[in-house]
């Protein structure tokens, strides 16, 4: 075991006695520092009372412990993930957890967001603790009871034990007297070799409502006189309501108003989490939702622009212009020029891909009931905490006056970043005095903005007499940012390199969308080192490999922010798992690697040609994440990784005319189906002893890569616009 300090304090630790039931309460802050100094299907009996208080672990009488997952869940299962680590240091049966989804409460938790593929990462330690606290606190009220030393007292599974003696009691059976114990300075952590929960498959706490129907997500919200409101916004990016004529609507059964609202008054600084591109939008309010979609319909609303209407063909150009102007240089190796003008070969090629919609299955929704005093806010959102900060400031209440309770989510993928649509709920409750249950059409969703940047990105390699890789320029836009991520791979592992970077700007909205700028720029890059392989006369893994031996023991500069060794056992691991060079008749193999968000992947597509169309016969993964907290989970998270990256590669695209999106619902924007996606995934992770790190976006990147390789060895034609299927050069 690891004896660590508990930093606690008066906010870190809160214990109590049960009032009724005799439980043990302990409370902590999830994110302190631990630096080192029956069956599943069966149901529980309840204690008689439990004490709803958020941000604390609790433990009934009868010893059910309930743990509450503080961050939102967004399909990557956190809910089910953060209390197992708790459930670990606690050893309890997890068969006797209840799991509960916190509330946003700032002053007992920390960072409760759902991105960046950082839950877990950032909680790692905190969580540890508390569930080894709770576990001293009980062995400590064994041992008072029995009059024996604590280091006499074990835990296993929820029972104290003390083998001089034979006793034995339940955690239930000492509750009452462990809320009376102070907290420890110091506890132990488990060594991972003893971990029972930790690293083992448990299923979705949340499964059996999902199938079953039962109600979790903000569009199952229903509450006593509750309202229904929808929005019509503008048609075109950059533009306001001139005049609305709703005569017809306000004569429509059910019907309690129609207005136009302002989402942030003037005046109000939002944050980068607001990203909207619609300030004033048509509010109708109604008794359901079938009046008021039908009620929207009939009203007509004139738009005046303030700002051009952009065409796809602008952004095509846009960048097309940049790359091949003068741009800012992000780092520079060695000597790159001199590389380029003495090779001789240089390889040169280009890449793009579209804007993309998030497209969750649910689309925005949030529930408000806003009083002149406070706030109730429930719904689906990424970032509870940023959203109370908007709304207190847009509905001038106290922040501590606004409640935020979070509900599972439809899918996120990033669009629920951004809560505008919160916002937009708590105006219109506002306005209507009342609780209101604000809902986007399918079409709302997709037309609103906050998209996926379209990107383009040039790169050259420069070879010499002997085919040796002497240099490495790579330069790259985006609407808004761009995709270059100067100081990962290949940077590092080659004498002359240079990276460039520059924007375009727009006025169409755009945002994080799963795994950021890597979702696009992995592609390209690993799509790119196979083209330099194949005219170096190399296999791809083992050109890959000998880059990463050099950045192992040579590495160029300073500032690389990968671990070369952890990249290329990935390789080396799906180089063994998938049989690298023996693929069977008809199939052809494509691969990749990508590092992001702290963790390393690696991907083979076996792929065969039918009648011109891709099958994706098998996705093969390596994956370096650390320590696997749920492999049920973490299989899960890497199959969907890879069918959403092969999906919006092969098919996803937005297009605009005359500032319009030309896709707004899935007749006209197409998505992966069943038969589309790999008949077999198989992930294999990297055993080790490393804290735990991102995993919910690191699998989508690299798969990209791999299929336009795999597709190559299959047709002979490289792919280097997204999607694939239709392959423009105006971004879809």
């Amino acid at each position: 075991m690891t004896t660590i300090k508990t930093t606690y304090n008066r906010r870190s630790f809160l214990s109590a006695s049960a009032a009724a039931g005799g439980g043990f309460m302990l409370g902590f802050s999830w994110l302190a520092s631990c630096t080192p100094t029956g069956k599943e299907e069966e149901t529980m009996t309840m204690p008689d009372e439990w004490f709803d208080i958020n941000a604390f672990l609790k433990i009934g009488n009868n010893g059910v412990v309930t743990i509450y997952s503080p961050n939102p869940e967004i399909g990557q299962n956190v809910k089910t993930s953060m209390p197992m680590i708790v459930a670990e240091e606690l050893d309890v049966d997890w068969k006797k957890v209840v799991v509960e989804q916190a509330g946003l409460d700032t002053k007992k938790y920390t960072r409760q967001v759902a991105g960046g593929s950082q839950s877990i990462r950032q909680g790692w330690d905190a969580l540890r603790m508390a569930g080894a606290t709770a576990r001293r606190m009980l062995m400590e009220a064994a041992a008072k009871q029995w009059e024996v030393p604590v280091s006499e007292v074990t835990a296993a599974e929820g029972v104290l034990n003390h083998s001089g003696s034979g006793k034995s009691m339940g955690y239930g059976d000492v509750a009452a007297l462990a809320a009376t114990m102070s907290v420890p300075g110091e506890v132990e952590l488990k060594d991972p070799k003893d971990y029972k929960i930790i690293g083992s498959s448990r299923k979705n706490v949340d499964g059996l409502k999902i199938v079953t129907g039962q109600p979790l997500y903000g569009l199952d919200i229903t509450k006593d006189g509750m309202l229904i409101a929808m929005i019509i916004q503008p048609p075109t990016f950059g533009m306001k309501v001139k005049s609305v004529d709703d005569t017809e609507a306000r004569s429509m059964p059910g019907i309690k108003d129609i207005f136009t609202i302002e989402t942030y008054p003037e005046g109000i600084e939002k944050t980068w989490s607001d990203g909207t591109g619609v300030p004033e939008l048509v509010a109708i309010v109604g008794n359901s939702t079938w009046e008021v979609m039908k009620a929207k319909k009939a009203v007509k609303v004139e738009w005046e622009t303030e700002s051009k209407a952009e065409s796809t063909e602008d952004h095509v150009a846009g960048f097309e212009k940049i790359l091949k102007g003068k741009m800012r240089v992000a780092r520079r190796d060695g000597n790159p020029e001199a590389a380029f003008a003495n090779a001789a070969e240089v390889i040169e090629k280009t890449y793009s891909a579209p804007f993309l919609p998030h497209n969750t299955m649910e689309p925005m929704n949030f529930y408000a009931f806003v009083t002149e005093t406070s706030a109730e806010l429930i719904g689906p959102i990424q970032t509870p905490e940023n959203l109370r900060k908007t709304a207190a400031l847009v509905l001038d209440l106290d922040e501590d006056n606004i409640q935020v309770m979070m509900s599972r989510m439809g899918g996120g993928f990033g669009r629920r970043l951004y809560g505008h649509f919160g916002i937009e709920a708590a105006r219109i409750s506002q306005k209507m005095e009342a609780p209101v249950k604000l809902v986007y059409s399918r079409e709302d969703d997709m037309t609103q903005g906050t998209y996926r940047p379209a990107y383009m990105v040039t790169y050259r390699a420069a070879l010499d007499a002997d085919k040796n890789l002497t240099a490495i320029h790579v330069k790259g836009t985006g609407i808004r940012e761009s995709p270059i991520f100067e100081n990962r791979f290949p940077a590092g592992a080659v004498d002359n390199y240079l990276a460039e970077k520059e924007e375009l700007d727009s006025n169409i909205t755009t945002g994080a969308w799963r795994a950021p700028r890597s979702n696009f720029i992995a592609g390209a890059e690993q799509s790119f080192l196979d083209e330099v392989a194949e005219a170096m006369g190399k296999d791809p893994i083992e050109f890959r490999l000998e880059l990463f031996d050099r950045a192992i023991k040579n590495p160029v500069g300073e500032k690389n922010d990968y671990d070369a060794e952890r990249y290329a056992g990935v390789l080396k691991l799906i180089k063994e798992k998938a049989n690298w060079g023996q693929a069977s008749s008809g199939t052809y193999r494509g691969v990749a690697a990508y590092y992001c968000h702290n963790s390393y992947v690696a991907q083979v597509v076996d792929l065969r040609m039918e009648a011109d169309k891709p099958v994706i016969e098998k996705v093969w993964g390596a994956v370096d994440c650390g320590i696997v907290v749920n492999r049920d989970a973490a299989n899960n998270i890497m199959e969907g990784g890879a069918v959403d990256g092969i999906g919006h590669a092969l098919y996803g695209a937005l297009t605009f005319k005359d500032g319009v999106p030309q896709q707004n619902n899935f007749n006209a924007y197409q998505v992966i189906r069943h038969p589309q996606a790999p008949k077999e995934i198989e992930t294999f992770f990297v055993e080790n002893e490393i804290d735990p790190t991102g995993l919910g976006e690191p699998g989508l990147p690299p798969v990209i890569g791999a299929l336009a390789n795999a597709w190559y060895k299959a047709t002979g034609e490289r792919k280097y616009h997204q999607p694939f299927m239709t392959e423009e050069k105006v971004l879809g």
